[in-house]
């Protein structure tokens, strides 16, 4: 898992030129994309721009995924995102789902809090288990683009 602010992204471009495309999409995000998916290199990778307000700790599921590493970036509001070792996860909720390209779990004692505000990203790998889109003290809206890096 990684932690970061919008302009650090270019050191991790290094890791693979799916993250660059990943990182040039980013750095254009200006809150008026369409919501939905957006192509960027086919299955390999593709953004997902959502729009939602936060909820509370107690609606939230751990998920997990096998073949993208998600790039969650806040470009405006503010959530929580819980994080824990795919590891640590004890109770399935939904077994991985090849379709969804997610397995879901109950939540966990264990866990890290992630707050996020405008121009903070995650990068959560296949082993890292994470509960987004919660609340940061109260409800608010957040635009958010979450970005789908195909496993290489």
């Amino acid at each position: 898992m990684i932690l970061d602010t919008l302009k650090n992204s270019l050191r991790y471009e290094a890791l693979s030129p799916r993250f660059a495309q990943a990182f040039a999409f980013l750095r254009h995000v200006d809150g008026t994309q369409t919501l939905g998916r957006h192509e960027l290199d086919g299955d390999n990778v593709f953004a997902l721009v959502q729009k939602y307000t936060t909820k509370p700790v107690e609606a939230a599921l751990f998920e997990a995924h096998r073949r993208y590493i998600d790039v969650q970036f806040v470009h405006s509001g503010r959530e929580t995102i819980l994080w824990a070792p795919l590891a640590a996860m004890r109770e399935t909720t939904m077994p991985y789902d090849d379709k969804k390209e997610a397995a879901l779990f109950k939540l966990i004692p264990e866990v890290t809090s992630l707050h996020l505000s405008a121009g903070h990203f995650t990068i959560f790998f296949p082993e890292d288990a994470h509960a987004p889109t919660l609340l940061w003290d109260q409800p608010g809206e957040v635009f958010k683009v979450v970005v789908k890096v195909k496993v290489a």
